[in-house]
């Protein structure tokens, strides 16, 4: 219960476990758990919003339907089942489940965005030369929405640490690792705020706020800088 000192820059637990070890190992996870949930939401909303608004027609009501079916899902409540019952729990596999119930509205964005380009001329050219449809999405359409895309995986980063940080503060994140939220979790469990120990619950607690607060703010500054209507005079 050591209060923080030159020897241990953030304090000790109740059990002399060193609070900065477990921040920068915590970081990592959490990091982890962002990378892989906001990428692999990005990389399914990228495929089902591409070709949904490229193909348009049957092929569009389809994923239309499914994006739908999926986005009135609860996910947080099939996070919590599937993380209570299948009895898997570690940083990847929250990830993962993470990023295949976050997809839905970036899918949506995308689709709307493909459709205002799929009628350019640009776009009418690549048709005109032969171009294949993957070919003219990949050439043509994703890379005028580079900044729009780069701005979607920065929400759906921290997203993912939002709603990981989450699970795991209710006792249902990794077993094979330590997080912010486990963190919490733990100093909530040991009473740390009933004992005063402030410098176990406002490192982990700052660093969500910050990481996900930065990711935020620089979401917002990118689409100034790629927005020329939002920039300022």
């Amino acid at each position: 219960m050591s209060p923080p000192s030159a020897e241990h820059w953030f304090g000790t637990t109740t059990f002399g476990q060193d609070i900065f070890a477990q921040f920068v190992h915590g970081l990592r996870s959490s990091f982890a758990v962002g990378a892989i949930g906001g990428g692999i939401a990005a990389v399914i909303g990228m495929l089902v919003g591409f070709t949904a608004g490229y193909r348009g027609g049957v092929v569009d009501e389809i994923l239309n339907m499914l994006t739908n079916v999926v986005l009135v899902i609860p996910a947080l409540a099939v996070l919590l089942i599937a993380n209570a019952y299948l009895g898997i729990r570690s940083v990847t596999v929250q990830g993962l489940f993470i990023g295949l119930t976050q997809w839905p509205w970036a899918a949506r964005a995308i689709r709307a965005q493909t459709f205002s380009l799929r009628t350019r001329e640009f776009v009418d050219l690549a048709r005109m030369s032969g171009a294949g449809t993957w070919r003219i999405i990949t050439r043509e359409i994703a890379p005028n929405m580079s900044s729009y895309l780069f701005m979607t995986f920065i929400l759906l980063f921290g997203g993912s640490i939002l709603i990981a940080s989450s699970l795991d503060f209710i006792g249902l994140g990794p077993t094979d690792a330590v997080s912010l939220g486990l963190m919490l979790q733990n100093a909530t469990q040991w009473s740390a705020l009933q004992l005063g120990m402030w410098w176990w619950f406002v490192p982990p607690g700052a660093a969500i706020t910050a990481v996900v607060g930065a990711l935020y703010v620089a979401n917002v500054g990118l689409d100034e800088v790629f927005n020329p209507k939002l920039r300022e005079l």
